[in-house]
């Protein structure tokens, strides 16, 4: 879940008033609906008008905002509907389910549905197949502190008593060897989660937040397919440094496949959920810096690369933004970037301050490359030699270059994300969380893609060092979609995100 504060400049849909019944003239409605005249009435009933409706109908978006295509400065408010023709699209007509399908690469070909189960499982002798899945859960206390988000659900599918059983039976079916968990309760982990997901074979690694908040992010792996080697908390809380004020938190796992092939290397997996406020992008920057540079220090290995490495959780930021491009083209010149542009969350952003150079004080112990400074020290002295006589010939050249690297973020890891963000058939935005005020895309898995993978961004393929190839995702939906069922939550998916689901091949390097 993703909770605007009051004052963060998102719209806050007051509470709806009982209306009378609205009739539906023959032929449907028609264009007058749209008059400005009724523009206001439309806000005023938001989406709970929909249950004066006795027609079959579907949620689409105006007119007026479909044409911001672009996630950048895109409406993250929810758009006032207006009544469409049904039409063939993703979801079942049997109970309101929705139905999500697979999308495949490389040699697979054909689309297969959730519920057809024929996926290959065979492994070659150089390759190892598994899947990962991220899912923020929704934490039921986080849902209780702001259920004016979820005014257009009705209330037995807001309680715990009725999400887990759904959320662990959605768990079972997708089938994941690796589960990135995150808004998971530390009461209900301890006494549900953690001994429900070892019943069904998985490893369970918890990290709580360090403040009031009784959430956290989990890793469960399946222990058939991977040992773990490592498990490396992450704490973004410094109460040296007032930057680093919020609770927030991290979890980094090395696991070792168990099958024995060619291609055996490491896997680091990452989870975090990172700060949700949009006016304070130089705090995520950070947090973004901190699980980097923990993931820098797990994943190296001894040749000086690093193992295969895939990296889930809710960024709280959407695509196209600052803080989603530095993730994967490794690179940010925050130079003039005001903090509430960081993520991309508000159209209009409130927080106009400019990062400052550095972000971040020197005594975090992480560099502007987000590795940890003894790691720094320690590339810079393998390849001292070169780098001493080139200090001496350009001394002056280094300093002003130096300093133009001020305000400029790096990171060493090439990373794809397993999502394109748009349907390829009709350039609508996916969406991963939908409730009463935002449908957006805020979840992620990135991963470190091999060279030959065709699900990498085009030209980048020479710069790819990875070795994990995308096979297959399961698909997500637009807004319109999760609104013909009411949103999120809903009688069968009980958590305001979706979960994604993407399946890799490990291969040789």
């Amino acid at each position: 879940m993703s909770e605007p504060p009051r004052g963060s400049g998102v719209a806050h849909w007051p509470e709806p008033k009982p209306e009378p019944e609205l009739r539906v003239p023959p032929g449907g409605f028609q264009p007058a609906w749209r008059h400005s005249m009724l523009f206001h009435r439309m806000q005023t009933l938001g989406r709970d008008w929909v249950a004066h409706c006795g027609v079959s109908q579907r949620f689409c978006w105006n007119s007026q905002i479909s044409s911001c295509r672009r996630w950048i400065g895109h409406c993250t408010w929810a758009p006032y509907p207006f009544l469409a023709p049904e039409t063939e699209g993703s979801l079942s007509k049997e109970k309101g389910m929705i139905k999500r399908h697979w999308e495949y690469f490389c040699h697979h070909k054909k689309k297969k549905i959730l519920e057809d189960k024929e996926i290959d499982q065979n492994n070659i002798e150089n390759e190892f197949d598994f899947t990962v899945m991220s899912y923020n859960i929704l934490s039921q206390n986080l849902l209780d502190d702001n259920s004016h988000l979820y005014k257009h659900c009705r209330w037995p599918v807001l309680i715990w008593g009725y999400r887990f059983p759904n959320i662990l039976q959605e768990i079972k079916e997708l089938d994941a060897d690796v589960l990135c968990l995150q808004e998971v309760q530390e009461d209900h982990y301890r006494t549900q989660i953690k001994s429900s997901l070892e019943s069904l074979g998985y490893h369970c690694e918890y990290k709580m937040r360090t403040g009031r908040k009784p959430d956290g992010c989990a890793i469960c792996f399946k222990m058939s397919k991977f040992d773990l080697v490592s498990s490396n908390p992450v704490e973004f809380f410094r109460h040296d440094i007032p930057l680093l004020d919020r609770d927030n938190v991290g979890l980094v796992l090395l696991l070792q496949p168990k099958f024995h092939c060619k291609a055996t290397a490491a896997v680091c997996v990452a989870n975090t959920h990172l700060l949700y406020n949009p006016r304070r992008g130089d705090i995520k920057l950070t947090q973004l810096a901190m699980l980097l540079a923990e993931i820098a220090s797990v994943a190296h290995q001894k040749d000086g690369s690093f193992c295969p490495i895939i990296i889930c959780g809710d960024f709280n930021s959407v695509p196209g933004s600052p803080l989603y491009s530095f993730i994967k083209e490794g690179k940010l010149n925050y130079e003039g970037l005001a903090i509430g542009k960081v993520s991309g969350q508000e159209q209009f952003p409130r927080g106009q301050r400019i990062l400052s150079i550095p972000i971040w004080p020197q005594r975090l112990g992480i560099s502007q490359n987000c590795v940890y400074e003894t790691r720094q020290q320690q590339r810079e002295e393998h390849s001292g030699g070169e780098m001493k006589e080139a200090q001496l010939e350009n001394s002056q050249e280094i300093v002003i270059a130096a300093e133009k690297l001020s305000s400029k973020l790096q990171h060493h890891f090439k990373l794809s994300s397993v999502y394109s963000h748009y349907l390829p058939e009709s350039g609508l935005p996916e969406v991963t969380t939908c409730h009463s005020r935002s449908a957006v895309t805020v979840d992620y898995i990135f991963y470190s893609a091999a060279k030959d993978d065709i699900a990498a961004p085009p030209g980048t393929e020479e710069s790819f060092d990875g070795s994990l190839k995308l096979l297959g995702r399961l698909s997500l939906l637009t807004a319109q979609d999760l609104w013909t069922v009411n949103g999120l939550p809903n009688e069968n998916n009980s958590s305001d995100h979706l979960p994604l689901l993407a399946k890799f091949r490990l291969i040789e390097q």
